[in-house]
């Protein structure tokens, strides 16, 4: 007898191929047959009319302290989501000393989720996260920022043993079962690497067989540019390269999504394995301080908000800004109009919920920025940036799957937070029909775990790890705002993790069943019995 069936749902199997009404029987944490006439179990749920599918893995989160929080959050459950990849855009919660830990909280420290960074080695904080209790699986890469943070602090220029000591770090960290190396290289100290750093880190990544994930140093005006770095470093170290967040930013680049799908398949041609992320909105979400050119951090917060106290620093780094010549490395005031600009957390909850044109209305934009950076370093903001055609041209192409890229599912986040795979679903596949329940399925589950090496998760077939949502396509989506943004998502009634029913009938049961995913630690398939 099975412990569980789902039963009479349309089945797929999360590799594209067609829907087939059958049922799903699991034991344990395995799916052990899918098919007619399965025999009994004890229990047995009717998902008739239903879709079931594999279990959402989200490749860009940044949940890295979620699990520390006090209470389970199940925001991504309720999504249909049972795997989370985190440590993205560069930032992971390890490997860092004090001095690296105490430079993180004081400038990403909204991402901390009320925790503090703590000095700890990589496996460590994989204990520590394990212990204390996810509440969906979780799979961790290395950042590029937290290298380079604890072997050589917010300096520009890398100390003689510094990136050795990176190197050190990445392969420890490897060692302890990170799944990829990320990059941000919008953000410092990222930003202050070449390619050759990034080559030399890539190529520790190689030895290991774990791929790159890269917010790009550039998502604009020198988009191109960007696309062509993030290739060679695939190319140079022969890793596997996943763009983060696929967008072609600010209104003059509206437009230039045929331009990055034709690198990327071209880049595929020449060898070079590179695919790409994307989340179904039209703004993004970030630090408030990742308008300026990212030289205005460079040394550190201290540093920083000396430079927000001198009136020539702050009117040399607006002329940076302004400057139509330097594409690379501007920040992003220029591909944005301060009514684009959503202030979602600072510590003044005035602001919270303004415009940066609403808080700036009686006075000057900039100077009104450089004041709320100066009152708090860890604001975050929602920007609007993008086209809904790029958006859907990218979202149509094979080569790109979906990822929230997710805050804390707390106050005024993005709604991506709590809806990025319901919009999609609802919106754009059962409403708008950008692409079919094959191939959304499958952007949301195998496209990712084959990028990250989950080779048990992201499909669904026997002696597959019985990570399974269940979808009611009539009903599925999401109502968040950027107003109002954690909206209850709808129609995923069921979902299962690890052969545990986590989801029940749109509720969560309130346990934390979640595991941490180490690479090269038995993520494989169990053998089972096949029923036709």
């Amino acid at each position: 007898m099975y412990e569980l069936k789902l039963r009479g749902g349309t089945v797929h199997d999360g590799l594209g191929s067609p829907g087939m009404r059958a049922d799903v029987a699991v034991t344990g944490d395995r799916v052990m047959a899918v098919g007619h006439d399965l025999g009994p179990a004890r229990r047995e749920i009717d998902v008739a009319g239903m879709v079931v599918a594999p279990g959402f893995i989200d490749p860009h989160s940044h949940s890295d302290m979620v699990p520390m929080m006090s209470d389970p959050q199940p925001f991504k459950l309720l999504q249909g989501v049972t795997t989370e990849i985190v440590g993205n855009c560069g930032y992971s919660a390890a490997p860092m000393d004090d001095a690296a830990a105490q430079e993180a909280q004081a400038l990403y420290g909204d991402l901390s989720a009320g925790a503090a960074y703590t000095a700890r080695s990589f496996g460590a904080y994989l204990d520590d996260i394990e212990a204390a209790g996810p509440t969906n699986h979780m799979a961790v890469m290395v950042g590029h920022h937290t290298l380079r943070l604890t072997a050589n602090g917010m300096r520009r220029q890398l100390a003689p043993e510094a990136l050795a000591a990176m190197c050190t770090l990445a392969d420890e960290a490897f060692a302890a079962g990170a799944v990829g190396f990320s990059s941000g290289l919008i953000y410092t100290p990222g930003a202050y690497a070449d390619v050759e750093e990034l080559v030399a880190l890539g190529k520790v990544a190689h030895r290991w067989g774990r791929p790159y994930a890269t917010h790009m140093r550039d998502e604009s005006d020198a988009l191109e540019d960007a696309l062509d770095e993030a290739i060679e470093i695939g190319r140079r170290a022969r890793i596997p390269v996943q763009i983060s967040h696929c967008k072609a930013a600010g209104r003059p680049n509206h437009g230039k999504s045929s331009m990055l799908l034709g690198k990327l398949h071209a880049a595929r041609v020449a060898g070079v394995d590179v695919r790409g992320d994307l989340y179904p909105y039209l703004a993004g979400g970030t630090m408030l301080h990742a308008m300026l050119p990212p030289e205005a951090l460079a040394g550190g917060a201290e540093a920083l908000l000396a430079r927000m106290a001198d009136p020539a620093e702050r009117a040399r780094l607006r002329a940076r800004a302004e400057d139509p010549a330097r594409a690379m490395a501007a920040g992003l005031w220029r591909q944005v109009t301060p009514a684009d600009v959503l202030i979602t957390r600072h510590r003044d909850t005035g602001v919270v919920g303004r415009t940066l044109a609403q808080v700036g209305a009686e006075g000057d934009a900039w100077e009104a920025l450089c004041a709320l950076i100066t009152a708090d370093v860890n604001a975050m903001i929602v920007p609007t940036m993008m086209a809904e055609s790029d958006m859907r041209t990218m979202m149509a192409d094979p080569l790109i799957g979906i990822g929230s890229d997710n805050g804390m599912p707390t106050g005024l986040d993005h709604p991506r937070t709590w809806g990025c795979f319901p919009r999609f679903l609802g919106r754009y596949v059962r409403d708008e029909a950008v692409v079919d329940w094959p191939e959304a399925v499958r952007k949301a589950t195998s496209a990712s775990a084959a990028q990250f090496g989950l080779a048990a998760r992201g499909w669904l077939g026997p002696g597959a790890v019985a990570d399974l949502c269940v979808i009611d396509p009539e009903k599925v989506g999401h109502d968040g705002t950027y107003a109002v943004p954690d909206a209850r998502p709808t129609g995923i009634p069921f979902v299962v993790l690890a052969g545990d029913v986590v989801v029940d009938s749109g509720e969560f049961t309130g346990e934390r069943r979640g595991r941490v995913l180490r690479a090269g630690r038995g993520e494989r398939a169990a053998g089972a019995a096949v029923a036709g």
